[in-house]
Order: structure tokens, then C-alpha cells, then sequence
């Protein structure tokens, strides 16, 4: 639940009001609302702004999984699939995109300006086995560029998942991050 709250807004909201209230305790003679207002409220209001100049808001979960998936997710997920799902719907903040570090690792991220987007991820089962699919947008990046680095993909995501590329449309990849249920590891 916290994990979908904005820092950066609540900070403006509360830092909003109880500043409101420091000026209005100021006109109104009132020492004390008025040193909770300028002591409390203005650092509070430029910390939401800060917080929201450097955040990343949560990707969308592109179709919501059904009962039997997340029943499957409870039985197969690997901790790289439940801490990239986890990472990845929750605001962040002091990074410039999801999963940036990852993609400059593998070679996908040349530059700021040529890194893909990760646009929105859904969870399937393929063939009784839980599925993480990263959905990426990458203009920039060919195709063949990923399948280059299939084998660099399968080792970076760890034992006990298989990494599966698709193209859906130009300038789209989609990352299929299965679990081998023999060696799932349950977190």
C-alpha cells in the first residue's frame, strides 16, 4: 500500500497546509501555529518538491492477472521475479528510468536518449510455468541488438528462470522472464 503513495505529493499536501496555517497564525498573532507552520511546514513543502523533481512513477501492470496466476506466482516465483515486480510498481526516486542500471549492465543502454522504456509488465502462465513480461518500448535499440545479447539476458537474470524475446510490433520488445518450476525458488 505505501509502496503506491507519492513521497513527493504527500510532502506538498502536508507541507501545503501546515504552511498555510504558519501564515495565517503569523497574521492572525498566533506564535505558536506560527512556528509549526514555518518550522514544520516549509521544510516539509520543499521536501515534496524534491522528492517530486526526482521521481519515477510506478509502471502499470498491462493486464491484471487472474486468481490462477497469482496462485502460480505464490508457487514458482523467483526472488528476481518477485523483486523485479516489486521494484518496478512502486514510485521511486533519484532514477532516470525503470530498470536502468540493469539495461547499462546488458549493453542495452548506449545513452540516456537510446535506453528503452519499460512501459508496462503483465503476468501470464506459459505452459504451467509463472511469467514475468517486461514490456519495453525501444526505438532505438534493434531487435537483433537483443537477441545479440540472448545469452548475457539468461545469465544477468539468474538460475531458475529462462528468458524468452518477442517482438509484438516495430520498436517494441517484450522480455518473457519464465520460471523453470524444478528449480523455482518460492520468497
Amino acid at each position: 500500500m505505501l509502496r503506491q503513495i507519492s513521497l513527493g505529493t504527500l510532502g506538498l499536501v502536508v507541507g501545503g497546509i501546515l504552511s498555510v496555517i504558519g501564515f495565517a497564525a503569523y497574521a492572525t498573532d498566533n506564535a505558536t501555529l506560527n512556528l509549526v507552520g514555518f518550522f514544520y511546514g516549509i521544510p516539509l513543502l520543499l521536501g515534496g518538491f524534491a522528492l517530486k523533481a526526482a521521481e519515477l512513477k510506478p509502471v502499470p501492470v498491462s493486464v491484471p492477472p487472474s486468481t490462477a496466476v497469482v496462485a502460480l506466482r505464490e508457487q514458482q516465483a523467483t526472488s528476481t521475479q518477485n523483486q523485479i515486480r516489486k521494484d518496478v510498481t512502486r514510485y521511486r526516486y533519484g532514477q532516470e528510468a525503470h530498470l536502468d542500471s540493469s539495461l547499462d549492465y546488458l549493453g542495452l543502454s548506449p545513452s540516456d536518449e537510446e535506453r528503452p522504456v519499460l512501459r508496462s509488465i503483465r503476468e501470464e502462465d506459459r505452459n504451467g510455468a509463472y511469467t514475468l513480461v517486461l514490456e519495453f518500448e525501444s526505438p532505438l535499440i534493434p531487435f537483433e541488438t537483443w537477441q545479440q545479447k540472448q545469452e548475457k539476458l539468461d545469465r544477468f537474470f539468474g538460475p531458475g528462470l529462462q528468458v524468452e524475446l518477442t517482438q509484438p510490433a516495430e520498436e517494441q520488445v517484450e522480455v518473457a522472464l519464465i520460471c523453470t518450476p524444478s528449480t523455482a525458488v518460492v520468497s
